[in-house]
């Protein structure tokens, strides 16, 4: 999958992804609440309110309602500047409805929170920064100017001025402190999501291809006999056309047409298997298939199978897409960060399968070997784009990451290293220095039992 191709297409669409509906929404019930909060404060505390500004007040966030009801769709999404304006009435409504009701001393101040969390959870960085830097300068002003809260008899009620400006600070930490916890969990659920999204992506297309190749390896196999027999019968026609050169040539032409015809459908078989023979293969094979677009690319990939505990009999493992889309992920990366060498190691006992993938290059960095497998997280360390081994690539953790989730998927557990102490010299490095991915199944998740039946191939249809 091209992660370049993905990163663009997410960058480019994650506008428009607050719904106008949901904000009118939250508005209705904040309407309800400051309405009920102000007939309480009225009836039933008896407070000297200036009711009538108040009521002013929630009409107009009444009338942006029905307004944006009845002028915009349902389905209407806000762009980027209409949901910060949006916000920003919202918070200029709740503030100036504080400043008429005690200010900072009404005890719904710390709504003012909500838009900026809202923001901080949907929009991008700048709109959140410009929002939250309006709810603290609002609050500021509340500080110092708004309405006293006085009873019936005209006290007035004000908390001290410590706990005033204590409040004050709490509000303050409380817009910053909620803005950057949201806007991180929230940018990493979204990350967590789009790299998920290309592990699918990524997964389906190698389904594909493999069902793709089974259609061409079955074609393959039913035009066999007929190419064979227009190879044959234009060959005869040639010998027989002998004394007519013209049309001899045609039956040549005819011959060669037929035997291209049957190498191109041989090629295209390759790459993808559905007999379901062939859904199962010893772990070299596997290895080897996916190893198999990086054999020619100037870098020498060794490959070694040893079975531990006396166990010499290599095993026979279920050949899933995963599983080869996985390992030829990790391959990629060996291949394009080693030097001149890439060492793939089978490795079985009695209980467990691992494959190590290590190749002499400059190894992971420190500071993100903890991080690795996580999306959106550089893999190596930063380089010049001239000099880089994959110029013009954005490295983003994608491939790594959908190869650990695809590998995780059958079962397999996986772990990162360095193969060379970073204290040592380059003379004094080992020959196996760069980095190493070690993938460990369970024998009996990825093992193909060699008495286990096969299943009957299934037809073909028509799409």
């Amino acid at each position: 999958m091209d992660q370049l191709a993905f990163g663009h297409l997410t960058r480019d669409t994650r506008s428009d992804w607050v719904r106008m509906r949901t904000l009118i929404l939250l508005r209705w019930i904040a309407i309800a609440g400051q309405l009920a909060t102000i007939s309480v404060a009225d009836r039933v505390l008896k407070l000297a309110l200036p009711v009538g500004f108040c009521y002013l007040v929630v009409g107009a966030a009444v009338i942006a309602n029905l307004i944006a009801v009845f002028i915009f769709p349902e389905t209407k999404r806000l762009s980027e500047a209409e949901a910060l304006l949006t916000l920003l009435f919202d918070v200029a409504q709740l503030a100036f409805l504080l400043f008429l009701t005690g200010g900072l001393n009404n005890p719904f101040a710390l709504l003012i929170l909500a838009p900026v969390t809202i923001s901080a959870l949907a929009l991008e960085l700048r709109t959140t920064v410009i929002l939250g830097g309006a709810a603290i300068g609002m609050v500021s002003l509340l500080a110092w100017f708004h309405v006293p809260l006085r009873q019936a008899d005209g006290a007035e009620l004000a908390v001290p001025p410590l706990f005033g400006q204590g409040f004050w600070l709490a509000i303050v930490i409380g817009i910053v402190f909620l803005a950057t916890y949201s806007r991180r969990v929230a940018t990493e659920i979204r990350g967590m999501s789009d790299a998920l999204l290309a592990t699918q992506m990524a997964l389906a297309r190698e389904q594909k291809l493999t069902d793709l190749g089974g259609v061409v390896a079955a074609a393959a196999h039913e035009l066999g006999t007929p190419l064979a027999t227009i190879t044959l019968v234009s060959s005869e026609l040639a010998e027989e056309l002998a004394d007519r050169p013209d049309l001899a040539e045609d039956a040549r032409l005819i011959r060669s047409q037929a035997d291209r015809c049957r190498d191109i459908l041989r090629g295209m078989g390759r790459a993808g298997k559905d007999d379901t023979h062939l859904r199962r293969a010893p772990l070299q094979a596997v290895l080897r298939e996916a190893a198999e677009p990086h054999l020619n690319r100037g870098k020498q990939v060794l490959f070694h199978l040893e079975g531990m505990d006396g166990d010499a009999r290599q095993p026979l493992i279920h050949r899933h897409p995963e599983v080869i889309h996985g390992l030829r992920n990790l391959m990629q990366n060996a291949v394009d960060f080693a030097r001149s060498r890439v060492w793939i190691d089978g490795v079985w006992t009695g209980s467990r399968i691992s494959v190590r993938i290590i190749d002499d290059g400059p190894g992971y960095p420190p500071h993100v070997l903890g991080r690795i497998g996580d999306p959106f997280v550089r893999s190596r360390a930063d380089e010049d784009p001239a000099a880089a081994p994959r110029p013009g690539y954005e490295g983003m953790g994608l491939g790594l990451f959908i190869a650990k989730t695809l590998l995780e998927r059958s079962g397999a557990e996986l772990s990162f290293a360095n193969g060379g102490d970073p204290f040592l010299s380059g003379s004094e490095h080992p020959e196996r220095s760069g980095a190493i991915v070690e993938v460990i199944w369970p024998r009996d998740r990825i093992e193909v039992q060699p008495d286990s039946p096969l299943a009957r191939n299934a037809p073909i249809a028509a799409t």
